[in-house]
């Protein structure tokens, strides 16, 4: 990722970081017990029209090492 790439996606974060105060607060409420290997994420989207998707992850060492990188980042 080029420098003016990094830059613009860290002022999206802030971004969402202020609209959404209680996605973060959440996000920043779990513990590393929470976020394990093994530990499953699901995301479900709601159109306005009420149409859902679904769809989740299994966490990977992989995925918990970038967790931790976000949260000792700000994130």
């Amino acid at each position: 990722m080029n420098p003016i790439s990094m830059m613009q996606a860290a002022g999206r974060i802030k971004i969402f970081q202020e609209q959404h105060p209680k996605a973060i607060a959440f996000l920043q409420s779990l513990s590393e017990n929470d976020l394990r290997e093994g530990s499953v994420i699901e995301l479900k989207v709601t159109t306005p029209e009420g149409r859902e998707s679904v769809s989740n992850i299994r966490l990977t060492k992989d995925d918990i090492e970038t967790f931790k990188i976000l949260k000792s980042s700000g994130v």
